[in-house]
């Protein structure tokens, strides 16, 4: 049998302490955790955050005063700009359902949609007006200021009246224009004026009353929006800014027309056959019958007859009108032209 003593093995108090290796030193690191949740400054790192802080305080105020130095000198300037109706080319910062957002220095104004210029909108009148804003984003506008109220922060620039200072004199009465209606209301119809640029650069009114030799009763019926017309200029007021507009005026009046053109005579008549019966395709005015009786009652007069009848283009009256030829009577005989709705007719 295979034995072995098995010693124990000496105790560590057996070793002598120069018979050990030297413990390596201890590792010393710099806490990554504040003392109590707290950061220790020294007394210069707290004086100098102090400082910093009160420079950027003072950076700020600097910073602060200077701005509204800037605003104070803005509204100086645009009120000056009112007031010496200056025209401003300024850029558009932005467009929304209103207008156009345009920026003067360091302050922004608004032009409205109304108070923009017709050439906009007359590129393309079915587009809405909000689409057409949109393209103007990015590029420049001329404008003159209306409003500069620095008490409510109000801005408003208006291009119409730029486009007034710069075109209204090129408009005068009796001249004749290329027009788009615009908007059309119980009194009459706007309408944006045609300049030999090709630009649609004023607005005028065509007043109800100017618009048809016949009875308007409601301007719709004759105009819509976007109609492509033709005007002459009736009025210009240059204190008010406003343009007054006729359709009518191009067309010939008919009460100036001749009795002869608005009842012409057959190629085989005499002016002596003005007694030939009225075509039987149009009735005798009425009331026309009791007119000729009362005639005859009167003193001079010994017989009325009826001349010829006809339609005429356009109403002139509702109403039954007699008017007398200015045609010097011959032999004693006078003529009346009888007028009701659209027929007209001779008395003799």
């Amino acid at each position: 049998m295979l034995s072995a003593s098995l010693k124990p093995p000496p105790s560590l108090a057996a070793i002598s302490p120069s018979s050990r290796a030297p413990a390596p030193p201890a590792a010393s690191f710099p806490s990554l955790l504040p003392s109590r949740g707290r950061v220790r400054l020294s007394a210069a790192a707290s004086e100098g955050a102090t400082v910093s802080q009160e420079d950027d305080a003072s950076v700020s105020a600097a910073f602060e005063e200077a701005r509204l130095a800037q605003f104070a000198a803005d509204w100086k300037a645009v009120r000056a700009d009112k007031e010496q109706g200056k025209i401003l080319t300024l850029p558009v910062l932005r467009s929304n359902t209103g207008g156009l957002i345009l920026k003067y220095n360091s302050m922004q104004g608004f032009v409205p949609n109304p108070l923009l210029s017709p050439a906009h909108w007359c590129k393309d009148p079915k587009r809405p007006i909000q689409d057409v804003t949109k393209d103007l984003v990015g590029s420049s506008v001329s404008v003159k200021v209306v409003e500069a109220n620095e008490a409510e922060k109000k801005l408003v620039f208006s291009e119409k009246d730029a486009s007034w200072s710069m075109y209204s004199s090129q408009v005068k009465i009796g001249g004749t224009y290329d027009g788009i209606v615009g908007s059309v209301f119980h009194y009459g119809a706007f309408v944006h004026l045609r300049f030999p640029d090709g630009k649609y650069h004023l607005t005028g009114l065509v007043h109800i009353s100017e618009v048809s030799w016949d009875l308007v009763q409601d301007v719709q019926d004759f105009l819509t929006e976007g109609d492509i017309v033709k005007v002459i200029v009736v009025n210009v007021d240059a204190e008010k800014s406003r343009i007054g507009l006729s359709i009518r005026q191009l067309e010939e009046d008919p009460l100036l027309e001749t009795l002869d053109k608005i009842i012409p005579l057959e190629p085989d008549l005499s002016p002596d056959s003005e007694t030939a019966s009225s075509p039987p395709e149009i009735e005798l005015l009425p009331g026309l019958d009791g007119i000729c009786n009362e005639l005859l009652q009167e003193d001079g007069i010994t017989d009325v007859r009826f001349g010829r009848q006809a339609l005429e283009k356009r109403v002139v009256s509702q109403d039954l009108e007699l008017w007398l030829s200015s045609v010097p009577a011959k032999d004693n005989q006078y003529k009346l032209l009888a007028r009701a709705g659209r027929q007209v007719g001779f008395l003799i």
